[in-house]
């Protein structure tokens, strides 16, 4: 098992979900393929990520790329920056631009559930 990990990119915890449930559980190339070919800018970092965890199991781990699969891709909530916006009448708005923390877990046999 090699796992990469992303921590702090800037981006909300339910578009990067989209992008693990695109590729969570299926063969590194189909992924890559899938990722590559997806318009949206959480996809870009999830393939860049799984290009790192494929590019730490060559090398630190000896593994074929074309037998690996991703076994689990974890999103987390990172942290969030609170900013404000100023309103009308004096007042102000708050502005949480948030983080998100991901983890992917590359195997080299597909388990059986």
């Amino acid at each position: 098992m090699v796992r990469a990990e992303l921590k702090n990119q800037r981006s909300s915890v339910k578009k990067m979900q989209l992008a693990a449930k695109l590729v969570r559980g299926t063969a590194v190339p189909t992924a890559l393929l899938q990722l590559e070919f997806q318009p949206q800018k959480a996809c870009r970092v999830m393939l860049k990520l799984l290009r790192s965890a494929v590019a730490n199991a060559e090398n630190n781990k000896g593994m074929d790329t074309d037998e690996m699969f991703i076994s689990t891709v974890t999103v987390n909530k990172g942290p969030t920056l609170k900013r404000w916006r100023a309103r009308a009448k004096g007042r102000s708005s708050r502005i949480l631009k948030r983080s998100v923390n991901v983890v992917v877990v590359l195997s080299d046999k597909q388990e059986t559930k």
